[in-house]
Parts: C-alpha cells; structure tokens; sequence
C-alpha cells in the first residue's frame, strides 16, 4: 500500500477553480468559475484504506495518516434504534452509556482507561441505524485502546450489575429531559408519531420513552449484548499513524479469539405514504410562532440522496437560500428559516420552517413557506445555484476530512460506507454524483418526495403540554438473567509515544503595520485565517450593550456595491467560509477557504470590513433579529441563565456585566452612527491581528494579505478603548438565586465567583487541579451527580480567563425534583476537596498521564493550530510553549495542584443562580433550608 498523503493530492492543482482577484465582484461570474471543474476536484478524493476480515467476522478497515502521532480507533455496530423490539424504546441507547461503564478486565469507568492514554476526541453515540464508539490515541497507546475495544466487545457482561444499570437509567432520563426542556423540545416525538404508523421502526425517538426506559431489565441487557454485539456484526476502522501489516497482527491478538455471535439483520422499513396532509398545533413557552413542514423520503442508497441534500441547501441551508432571500430578508415575515435533509439506511426526512417575526401571523408564514417551495418544486433551482450548492458542500467535507476520526473525519466517511451500502469506498460515488448534478436532477427529486402529502407543526406560545415523567423503582418483568463468569486477559502496556512538535511559527509585519503570525501545514489545501480586533462584547461601553455584536452581524449585511445576497452567493461560489463574531474581548473574523481561492476571498472579506454599508433597512432588519434572539433567550433555560448570571457577578455597570444578546433598550435606539462609529474606532488596521495556517508558503500568504489589507489605513478618530470599572469583589457568603421558568422537567443549578488570579498568569496547575474537582468526566462533582447519583445527564466546573480576571463557574443541568439536593451535593463535594479531601494520588497520575500523552494529538488540525498560536502571543507566551507542557506536567504534585486551587476557589464566595420551574423547586429549597430570592426581571 502507497502512503497516503493526507488529502494533500486532494484538490490540488483544481481545488475548486481559482478566481482572480478583483475588486469588483459579479457574483453569477464567480459562482460560473468556480464550479467549472467540480468532477475534476473529486476525483481526486481518496481516503486510501485497506480492508480484511478476521475469521469471526469482524471487518476491518485500515487508513494510513502520517501527519500527527496519533490513530483514530472508531468501532460501528450494525445496530441502533429501529432494531429495538416493541415496548423497549430507547435500548440501544441505553446499552451504549452501559458500554462505558467497565468491562471484566476494565473495572470501573472506561473513561479512567482512556485518560490514562491520553485519548482525545472520544464518544459514543446511538443513531436509528447504528451505534458507534471512537477515540484518537496516541500511536504508542493503539495496543492498550485495542485491548480495551475487544474487551467490552467480548467480555462485558461479567461486570453488568443491576446497580449499574439503575444509574445509567437514571443517566439517560436526564440527557432526555435535557432535550425536552428546550422550547420546541416535544415537537419531534409528535412529529415522527404523525409521519410514521404504529410499530414501524423510525417511529419511535432514539431516546426513547421513560415508561420504556423505566422497563428495562438486566435480563434484556445481556440478551441485547448477546444478540447484537459479536465481531461479526461490527466493523473496526483504524485510520492515522497505522499501515495495515501493523494493524493486522494486533486485531488478530485482541479482537481474534472472540466468538462470533448471532446474525442481527437491521429491521426493514418502508417509506410511508399519508394518505393526506396532516396538521399539529402545539404550543411551548416561546415569544412568536413557528411553522414547519416534514416529509419522509428516499435514503442513504437511494438515487435521490444527493438531490435532496442539494434541494435543501438551496431552500434553506445556505445563506443565499431561497428562504432567506424570500422570508428573512425580503418580505421580512420571518427572523429565521430553515431546510433540512437528513439521511438513514432505509429512508431519510426532509424538513423546512421559521420563525416568525412580531406581527406575523402564523398563516401568513405558512403561506410565504409554501410559495417558496412550489415555485422550486415546479421550476426547479438555476445551475448556479446547484453549482454554489455542491461547492459550498465539497468545501464542507473537505475541511472534514482534515481528520482522522471524530465526528466528520475519515475514519466515519469509509465506515458510512461500508455499513449501510457494503462499500467503504462510497463517498467517492456520493460526491462524484454531486458533482453530476443537473437544475432537472434536483427539481425532479424534489417533485418527487415534496408534492407528497406533508406534517405541518404550527408550535404557538402558550403552556407546554404536561410532561411525561419517569416513574421509576418497578421495572416490568424481562427477560430472564443469568450469571457470568469474568475471563481474565492481561493488559498490554502502553509504548511510548513521541513528543508534541508544535509547527513553527514566524512573525512578520504587514505593510499597513499589523502583525502577521503564520504556520505552516499542508494537510488539506485550506487556508485558515483569523483577524482579531481588540474590542469584542466588553468594547460596547455602558448603555450600549450588543452594539459590537450588531456591528459585527451588519458586515455580512452589505459592503461596497453588494448587499447580502450577492455577499452569500459570492462566498458559497468560492467553497469560502466566512464568520464574524465576537468574544467577551475580541471581535474576529474567521476565514477558511480552499487555498487556490485565497486571492479572491481576501478581497471580499476586505471589502466587508472595509466598506460596510450599513444600509438602514438591513439595520432594521438587524435590530429586529437581535430583539428576537432576546426574546428567544428568555424562553430558554441556558438563554436566561446566560442573560443573568453575568450581571449578578459582575454588576450593571462593568462591561463583563451584560448580557451577550444585549440590552433591549440600547438596540432599539442604536442609529447608523452608532454603527459606523464603532466600526471606525475598533475594526480598523492599527488595532488588529491576523493569525494564519496554511499550505501555501509565509511569502505567498504575506503577498495576498498585503495585497488586499497593505493600504489600509487607521481612519482620522481615535482608537477606541474599553473601560473597565475596579474589579467587583466575590461575596463573603454564599447568595441563592432562582429564576422561575414553568413547567421545566429539568433545573439548571449554575454557580460563579471571580477568583484572585492574574489573568496573563500560567494556570497549568490551577487547570490541572481542577480536572479532579469538575473539569473532565472523571472529575468530582459529575461523577457525584451523573454516575453516583443519576441525576444529571453532565456536570462541569470551569476555569475562565479573560482579560481582566478569571473567573470559575459550575454548570449542572439536573432533574427538577433534586434540584436542592443537587446543590447540597455539589457545594458538599466542593468544600470537601478543598478542605481535607484534595487531589489524590489516583487522580495525579492519571491527570499527569492524560495530560502528556494526550499533547500529540491536540493540535491535528489547523484550526487547533491557529487557536494555540491565538493563546500564545495573546498570553505573552512563547511559540513551543505546549512543547513545555509535559514536563510542567510531570512535574506536578499533590501539594502543588491542592495549594493552587485552594489559594484562589472560596467555598464561601458563590453566587448560585437556579433556573427552574419555581412551583416544584421553592419547597425543595425551603425544606433545605437554604435562603433563596427570586431574581427579577431580565
């Protein structure tokens, strides 16, 4: 087997054809050049694999990819939701947290495995059709990751308790409330119960029901185990820093002496047909209706597949979407609009919506969402916009494909393929369809499939429907359960793996006096660019709150002679992907953009920060959205602990204080000036910087940036400044605040303080302690909450930096009915570790392994890359700083790590803020006796 260069043939002399650069843009033009050769870009796509089958049956795929140290072990099951039996509803998804629970030679949490390895990048998810586990290890560390794949496929059963299984119950519950707690978060069972009859096997949710989930048995989770877990129902795919003469022996030795096991066939499953359209009316706490329409349509295999995924972009995936133009920002009815096409194994589904803007009504947007798909149905979509469509999606794929594993990367695009059309070289038959598209291919297949009868969901506000809840503690008989003898293997070592080799780094100075920090990496024929102006949210000064963000979202509304559609259609047509944004202390743009395009998108990007229009309609039509995203906010339980925790700790008058939607009254009355203002004083050359990875040279990149930027020079007002008040001090006792939202199945109980810390101080060791206390799976407090308890489907507590302090905050999304207990476990658990009950010498060594061997494999791509560099000069740091982290690390001590974090976290210094349903959590609270105030309004 030739070594494969990762993806560096990919495109390489045709990646989507170069457009010149130019300062005058005609959007048709481009989009004509640059998908003139979109076959000849595919054919050049190889994820290069070899495959064998041992002789129980477990297929294996091996991918060669030298770039980094590292190799993505991914292991898909032939199996997921629409295999599971009547009345066991969410099993598969059950069985996969059960996977992660230890196995007979790997007590305990699997993730106290994988950190001893320094795993990154690692999951397991459950979908209709599969159920896959993946993780990147270090390449010294492949034999351990195997041992450790083949000893839950093998040899699971032996450590399977009832208790076990009660928790991860519990477990998932919670990540099904989590879901359900979210406006709208009840549509999609309705919605699947309407499109689909009784017993079909896409009815029913992945996540199940609770009745189901509260039946399950130990007796069904070994006969699931046994059924639908042997070698030959799965598929084992290695891709990275592995060949296939390696591989093979090591598959033999770890995964060669299980049995095979039973043949599970994945259910069949028609495409049903309604006999006609249907309608919901449903209601949740949200501030303006929503309309949406789904169908069910052909799948993965079928000849439409790609069609589909095409169709929808071009109603309402891209920016230039026919949505978007028609609904957002034409007639203006809508604050959002969507369409969506998701593929399965049997069949797929296809969606559109919006949401409705204040004064319209929900007919009225059903109607405008109705023109606008029978008039695409019936003429069908331009070459353009099939050619800006497929580029836009080639650019996509193409940026994933720069990893191994992970969601998106290699290692999923050849075991896709081989699962569900017995072919690992299936995506290049997908792309090359893509690229064959014709406007009658995509107008066809959407009269097909979209002139069926459809579901039509109007969700109105109003009070959500009562929840079904979990009943718990009298699971319904199951299948019998047996006793299993645990089988003793030994544990292989973990081999050495070499060192971090962060890319080198060169500083230089553009022509207009900004600095230019570059790496180099040729992987993918990407170049991704950040420019970072020193503003961000804490730049919008007091009574001005969301003023940057605004700034930030108008400059894609309209530049020089473009207004927003031409600015869409010109970027899709270059596979270009352009993003503003702000932090709490930086405004960016982020740029990736097939290489050979770099030229042509830097002159748009240019264009868009030199020359904003700032037309007033687009502003109106700006402020409106952002008034819509508040109101959004408040009718969602992240959205008003976001909006109020901020201001509680920091006070209405310091600018890390506000909210990140903004003030409603500062974004009513911003005027053009205001705009205009902000973008001359803070997004202007003297106040910027630019990071770069790419595959082209320093020079190259120099030129193209010089050649668009070098001129630009600093306007005639002053730059602007932040002002930032004295620090706030943390309160001496602890403070309880509740925010009532109705009708939550879920609380989230949130805590903050500011800690005494430099913020351009190294917080390695802070950072390391607080792995233990909430910063890793393993930590304290998530696996008090989630893997003791069962009440929380995740917990984290987090160290975060910003320019002017650092601050610690604890997350926990719990189930409405231990919402005080919650907060006594986790204060309890707090104070216990930073008392007598610190860092153990457990936690230490896996920490310091974690840490040191997970470094290789952090910075895989360039986007890892450019946020490392960010971080470097940001902080003062020099370049091969993370070259120096493993040593820091080795050098770490209990006494050190309990010393750092016990200097600065104050168990007395929390602002607890709760955001729940106030009926079913005062009463827990006063029971407690814990002292509480309700928050006012937001």
């Amino acid at each position: 087997m030739s070594r494969f260069s990762p993806l560096s043939l990919l495109l390489a002399a045709t990646a989507l054809t170069a457009v010149p650069a130019s300062a005058a843009f005609a959007a048709e033009q481009q989009a004509a050049q640059a998908a003139s050769d979109l076959t000849s870009l595919v054919e050049q796509v190889r994820i290069d694999h070899e495959s064998f089958q041992l002789d129980n049956g477990l297929t294996v795929l091996v991918h060669e990819d030298r770039k980094a140290p590292i190799v993505a072990v991914s292991v898909w099951y032939n199996v997921g939701s629409k295999d599971e039996p009547k009345g066991k509803t969410g099993f598969a998804h059950l069985f996969e947290h059960l996977m992660f629970n230890g196995s007979e030679n790997l007590p305990g949490d699997y993730f106290e495995w994988t950190e001893k390895i320094g795993a990154t990048n690692l999951n397991g998810t459950t979908w209709y059709d599969r159920t896959n586990y993946f993780q990147n290890v270090p390449t010294g560390a492949l034999e351990r990751v195997l041992f450790m794949e083949s000893d839950r496929m093998g040899y699971l059963l032996g450590a399977v308790t009832q208790e076990k299984l009660d928790n991860q119950r519990g477990v998932v519950q919670n990540e099904k409330r989590q879901g359900d707690n979210r406006p709208g978060g009840l549509v999609g069972y309705a919605v699947s119960e309407t499109l689909f009859p009784e017993g079909h096997p896409y009815r029913h949710s992945t996540i199940g029901s609770m009745a189901d989930l509260d039946s399950a048995t130990l007796g069904d989770v070994q006969n699931w185990f046994i059924d639908k877990y042997g070698p030959n129902n799965a598929i084992l795919v290695l891709a990275g820093d592995i060949d296939a003469e390696t591989a093979r022996p090591l598959v033999e030795k770890y995964f060669g002496e299980i049995g095979r096991g039973k043949v599970n066939n994945p259910a069949q499953a028609d495409i049903p047909t309604l006999d006609e359209a249907k309608r919901l009316v449903m209601h949740d706490r949200i501030p303006t209706p929503r309309v949406q329409k789904h169908w069910v349509v052909g799948g993965l295999n079928d000849e439409d597949t790609e069609a589909l995924e095409i169709a929808a972009r071009i109603l309402g995936g891209l920016a230039s979407s026919r949505l978007d133009a028609a609904i957002v920002r034409g007639d203006e009815s809508a604050n959002n609009a969507y369409a969506s096409y998701t593929a399965f194994h049997r069949l797929g589904r296809f969606s559109m919506g919006a949401e409705a803007k204040v004064g319209t009504e929900v007919d009225a947007l059903e109607n405008s969402l109705n023109r606008v798909l029978t008039e695409f149905v019936v003429k069908g979509p331009t070459q353009a916009e099939v050619d800006r469509a497929v580029t836009d999606m080639l650019a996509d794929r193409i940026r994933g494909l720069e990893q191994v594993g992970g969601f998106g990367g290699k290692a999923n695009a050849i075991a896709e393929g081989k699962l569900y059309s017995d072919d690992s070289d299936y995506y290049r038959k997908t792309l090359e369809d893509y690229a064959e598209l014709t406007p009658e291919m995509v107008r066809a297949a959407a009269a097909k499939w979209l002139a069926r009868p459809s579901v039509t969901v109007n969700l109105m506000p109003g009070e959500r429907p009562p929840y079904e809840e979990a009943k718990g503690g009298s699971a319904a008989p199951g299948a019998e359960t047996r006793v299993f003898e645990r089988t003793v293997r030994e544990l292989p070592p973990i081999g050495v793996t070499q060192a971090l080799d962060f890319p080198d780094v060169e500083h230089v100075r553009l022509s207009n006096g900004a600095m230019l920090h570059y790496a180099h990496r040729d992987t993918v024929p990407v170049t991704q660019m950040v420019i970072e102006f020193d503003a961000g949210n804490a730049a919008d000064s007091i009574g001005k709150s969301g003023l940057a963000a605004m700034t930030m979202a108008l400059l894609e509304e309209g530049a020089g002679d473009l207004d927003a559609q031409a600015i869409a259609e010109t970027r899709e047509s270059l596979g270009t992907d352009i993003r503003f944004g702000n932090s709490m202390d930086e405004s960016t743009v982020a740029m990736s953009t097939l290489s050979n395009n770099l030229g042509a998108s830097l002159d748009l990007v240019g264009l868009m920060l030199k020359e904003p229009t700032f037309a007033e309609g687009e502003i109106n039509r700006v402020r409106s959205q952002a008034l819509a995203g508040i109101a959004r906010a408040k009718s969602s339980p992240n959205g008003l602990l976001a909006m109020a925790l901020p201001r509680i700790i920091y006070g209405e008058n310091d600018p890390y204080g506000a909210s990140p939607y903004g003030s409603e009254e500062a974004i009513k009355a911003f005027s053009r000036d205001d705009l205009v203002s902000f973008q001359q004083r803070f997004l202007r050359p003297d106040n910027m910087e630019v990071y770069v990875v790419s595959d082209l040279s320093l020079e190259e990149v120099k030129a193209a940036i010089d050649a668009e930027f070098g001129t630009w020079q600093a306007p005639a007002v002053a730059k602007g400044t932040k002002l930032f008040p004295e620090r706030p001090k943390r309160p001496s006792q602890q403070q309880v605040i509740l925010i009532d939202r109705p009708d939550s199945p879920q609380s989230i109980v949130a805590a903050a303080q500011i800690l005494p810390v430099d913020p351009s101080a190294d917080l390695v060791d802070l950072n390391a302690a607080n792995e233990a206390l909430g910063g890793s799976f393993l930590s304290r407090i998530n696996m008090d909450l989630r893997e003791s308890k069962g009440w929380s489907y995740g917990v984290r507590g987090s160290v975060r930096r910003s320019d002017e302090d650092v601050a610690y905050y604890i997350t926990a999304p719990v189930q409405a009915d231990r919402t005080a207990d919650s907060l006594v476990a986790l204060d309890g658990q707090v104070r216990a570790f930073l008392g007598d009950k610190g860092v153990t010498k457990d936690e230490l060594e896996r920490i310091v392994a974690s840490n040191v061997a997970a470094l290789p494999g952090q910075f895989e791509t360039a986007s890892a890359v450019l946020s490392g560099m960010r971080n470097n000069v940001e902080l003062g740091r020099p370049d091969d700083y993370y070259e120096t982290l493993s040593e820091k690390y080795r050098a770490q001590t209990q006494e050190g790590l309990d010393g750092a974090i016990r200097e600065v976290l104050d168990p007395e210094g929390w602002v607890w803020v709760i955001v729940g349903d106030a009926r079913a959590v005062r009463p827990q609270l006063e029971a407690a006796g814990i002292e509480y105030e309700m928050a006012g309004d937001l």
